[in-house]
């Protein structure tokens, strides 16, 4: 069996660079530590990489995504 025998797989190759990107962006957010000003933080990112908030801490972070009904991942 090779990848064009899994069905949907087609579809998925002709999904170009710029939708991979976005996929997930709304329902995803990751989380990664950050220096601001000498203070460190938690920046929140959506899955493409926009960035969506900021929290004092990673438990912070992660309630905040919670709330708004997205799933957390973290970054290292």
């Amino acid at each position: 069996m090779n990848g064009d025998d899994i069905p949907g797989t087609t579809a998925l190759k002709r999904i170009s660079i710029a939708d991979w990107a976005r996929f997930g962006a709304e329902d995803i957010a990751y989380v990664r530590p950050v220096v601001v000003n000498g203070v460190k933080g938690v920046a929140i990112h959506a899955a493409d990489g926009t960035a969506i908030g900021a929290a004092p801490s990673v438990d912070m972070a992660i309630a905040a995504i919670v709330q708004h009904e997205m799933e957390p991942a973290l970054v290292h």
